[in-house]
């Protein structure tokens, strides 16, 4: 009997996701990302692209500088992101899942021969049950440190790997109503077919630890809808909040 194909989910986590809001890595929510993974392993394949590399550092150091605050960014994701990756490889592996590291630069999307490199090594990966865990290699980009918090490269990837889905998960019940934000009581614009009319919704208010904001998380959708590919921006403050997306048990933006 052949054997069922799984879909295959990108779910990019953000920085104020994975912190919890606060200032450290939360272990608690990384459990609850693998804890849901593990749950939908049988139908469906993950790859991650995850932030939090900076954020993991801040609670080890405080560097001395005479440069740019770029540069030093730049120097604090080079400390942080191998404590990320354990904090990643710990928690899975508990649950039974195994990890990889995958580190890209915008520049590997503008060359076919590393376009094909990556989709040929995160293929051995995924068919190996390895999640790839993927940031943005941010000692020698400074793109996703000043641009974008990592939505576009989850975008771009998804469009490379062709995945079935692009999860966004960030701090808010995805993309509210303006007018709602105003009057302070917030509504959740559920379903969007026109981007336009999402873009007139957004404000360009950016978060606390992230550098993205919902206007990042627009342009994302626009690359992946582009590649007729599907976004959903969840909470992902909330426990279990991949599998209420996927049974309709909560408020969240789904981008077709």
């Amino acid at each position: 009997m052949e054997k069922m194909k799984k879909k295959r989910i990108l779910l990019k986590i953000g920085s104020n996701t994975l912190t919890k809001e606060t200032n450290h890595i939360s272990r608690g929510k990384i459990e609850d990302i693998g804890r849901q993974i593990a749950q939908l392993k049988d139908e469906y394949e993950f790859i991650i692209v995850s932030s939090g590399a900076i954020a993991a550092a801040k609670q080890f150091v405080k560097l001395e500088h005479n440069g740019q605050e770029i540069t030093v960014k730049q120097a604090l994701a080079a400390i942080g992101q191998p404590h990320l990756m354990r904090i990643f490889q710990e928690n899975f592996r508990e649950l039974g899942l195994f990890t990889s590291q995958c580190l890209l630069s915008y520049s590997d999307f503008e060359k076919e021969v590393s376009k094909e490199n990556i989709c040929n090594t995160i293929s051995v990966l995924v068919a190996n049950n390895f999640i790839p865990i993927i940031n943005e290699n941010d000692t020698v980009a400074t793109d996703e440190i000043q641009f974008g918090d990592n939505d576009k490269l989850a975008a771009l990837t998804a469009s490379l790997l062709k995945v079935d889905l692009l999860i966004i998960a960030t701090n808010t019940d995805g993309v509210y109503t303006k007018d709602s934000i105003t009057n302070k009581d917030p509504k959740t614009i559920e379903l969007v077919s026109s981007l336009s009319e999402l873009q007139k919704e957004v404000s360009s208010e950016k978060s606390s630890l992230g550098t993205g904001g919902m206007q990042s998380k627009i342009e994302a959708a626009t690359i992946a809808r582009n590649a007729e590919i599907e976004t959903w921006i969840v909470n992902g403050l909330k426990d279990n909040f991949i599998i209420n997306a996927m049974g309709n048990q909560s408020a969240f933006t789904k981008i077709i």
